[in-house]
């Protein structure tokens, strides 16, 4: 899908905003989609890398059937080469080959059959680029809904209009990383720019699709007060009730001589995003800051523990207190 043939059997593939132009024989940068003699081939379908059921809160997503399970899948590779990528060794093709990584060939109608087995209520394309393996993922999302099940995305955000245009009926959430404001940052870190990402965003809003956001703070990357206050800016002006995820880093993959994010930088963070109006924002990878209030009264409405819910008052999507209409689905 999404390719177009040009001259001495070049193929233009716009799956993903890179826009690769692949000659014969050659890989695009996802290092999964071939230029066979001008016929593009994906060698990400139904070559599934990890399956396992997730708290629908680890994707993270907080608003969109709190408490539910959800089958998760992953096929070998991804579009952009981020410096501190948590899943590496499978994101990126030439790793996983080092690592003599094997992938397990599994139909879509399999999938789906195992995810209503595990009692999931949805399917999430995760751990690896979803784009990636479009086709599959496009499959499966479609025998999904007939079973009942829905289905998230949790993406760079780096899809074309075409791409997110194509699985709209069928995707019902998503979280996209928005991982700075900076197209330097995307250029020198993930391989990729800014704009699509944020033109992503607004469209997926646009098309009822529901989106959470999450940023991971690098230290001295991207951790800036005025970086952080542009991304909830920005969000707020889009839509105030998206929830914004700010995460700590870890020392990971090429970027291992850098230090844990600092609390108190995550915190900040979180006092940016409320400032800027977000009616949501929630600290990831540190242990604390993840309940949900309401946006009215500040009641305490969810109580998290980690991936887990401790405690839930929302009544009818409602606030008991005030009867503020909690934003999400299947709250």
């Amino acid at each position: 899908m999404f390719y177009k043939k040009k001259e001495e059997d070049k193929i233009s593939c716009f799956l993903c905003s890179h826009h690769c132009l692949i000659s014969d024989g050659e890989f695009g940068i996802c290092n999964v989609r071939e230029n066979r003699g001008g016929v593009l081939y994906t060698h990400a379908y139904g070559e599934l890398i990890a399956r396992n059921v997730d708290p629908i809160e680890k994707k993270p997503l907080y608003h969109f059937h709190p408490g539910s399970t959800s089958f998760s899948i992953a096929a070998i590779g991804c579009n952009f080469q981020c410096g501190f990528c948590q899943n590496w060794q499978i994101s990126q093709v030439k790793e996983a080959r080092a690592f003599g990584l094997r992938s397990e060939e599994v139909k879509a109608e399999d999938v789906v059959k195992e995810a209503k087995q595990s009692g999931s209520r949805s399917i999430s394309y995760t751990y690896s680029e979803p784009t990636i393996f479009f086709e599959y993922a496009f499959e499966i999302s479609q025998l999904a809904k007939k079973e009942g099940l829905f289905n998230v995305f949790v993406t760079n955000g780096y899809m074309t209009k075409e791409t997110i245009q194509t699985i709209s009926p069928y995707l019902d959430a998503a979280n996209i990383d928005l991982k700075s404001f900076q197209d330097d940052y995307y250029k020198k870190v993930c391989g990729g720019r800014l704009d699509p990402i944020l033109k992503s965003i607004e469209r997926m809003k646009q098309l009822d699709i529901w989106i959470e956001v999450t940023t991971l703070v690098v230290p001295g990357q991207n951790d800036s007060a005025e970086e952080l206050k542009e991304i909830a800016d920005f969000l707020a002006a889009l839509d105030p009730t998206i929830p914004w995820h700010v995460s700590r880093f870890y020392p990971q993959y090429k970027m291992d001589d850098l230090e844990n994010t600092p609390l108190e930088i995550l915190t900040r963070a979180y006092d940016i995003g409320k400032h800027a109006g977000l009616h949501y924002v929630y600290l990831g990878n540190v242990g604390k800051g993840n309940n949900t209030y309401c946006s009215q009264c500040q009641r305490l409405l969810i109580g998290r523990l980690g991936f887990s819910i401790e405690s839930y008052h929302v009544i009818g999507g409602r606030c008991p207190d005030c009867s503020r209409s909690i934003d999400g689905v299947g709250m």
